[in-house]
């Protein structure tokens, strides 16, 4: 979903324009393609994905044979990463990002965990038949917050493919106040706290679940 370019707010755009980003993860070196020319900020990595990939790879949340689902998935870093730690993913993005975003997780991923992973068209809000309410055990999206105009189709999307038992893990860094109004949102609808907070990124890290009927109690 993330496809129109914003402020960097002076964070170093030049790496951006690197064609290949090469990060370490499950033991495995992942090189990333980028390609800001033809796609923007939906072809390159931001640090709100590494810091996701680096809380994963904590263990925080067990992704042996859990159903995962990426979000504004943009280069595929976070879920070629939650492959690699024994996911089966559905890796998401809008229909003008797909073979871009093909290209890196067939990249990445070695032959025997490919069938783990699936890249799959999804604009939010749009095209959700395609895919079962509740389908997912877990929901992961890293900096898919900033387009005011996204926030109810987002919202929508995150209702039809959340479980019951669904963990949903949004990584972001907080540039503007509209960016506190989703989170108040996602939280008229699901219970929301903070896990994680990166000082050096300046990358927070939410956790949400569907409210309980104890919890509106």
């Amino acid at each position: 979903m993330a496809l129109v370019p914003y402020d960097s707010e002076g964070i170093g755009i030049q790496k951006f324009h690197k064609p290949q980003a090469t990060y370490t993860f499950a033991n495995r070196t992942i090189q990333i393609h980028q390609d800001w020319k033809q796609l923007g900020v939906a072809a390159v990595v931001w640090d709100a994905a590494v810091v996701l990939c680096t809380y994963l790879e904590t263990g925080a949340f067990n992704l042996q044979g859990c159903s995962a689902v990426e979000l504004g998935a943009g280069t595929g870093l976070v879920g070629i990463v939650a492959a690699l730690l024994g996911a089966h993913v559905t890796i998401t993005d809008r229909k003008i990002a797909l073979e871009f975003l093909k290209s890196n997780v067939q990249a990445n991923l070695p032959l025997d965990i490919q069938p783990k992973a699936v890249v799959k068209e999804l604009t939010w809000g749009k095209n959700l038949g395609t895919f079962s309410p509740g389908e997912f055990d877990l929901i992961l999206g890293a900096d898919i917050i900033y387009l005011e105009e996204t926030f109810v189709d987002l919202l929508h999307t995150l209702e039809h493919l959340c479980s019951d038992r669904a963990i949903i893990l949004l990584s972001c860094r907080i540039r503007y106040e509209r960016d506190h109004n989703f989170l108040k949102m996602l939280a008229k609808h699901f219970t929301v706290q903070e896990v994680h907070y990166d000082l050096e990124k300046d990358v927070h890290i939410y956790k949400a679940h569907r409210r309980s009927h104890k919890e509106d109690l």
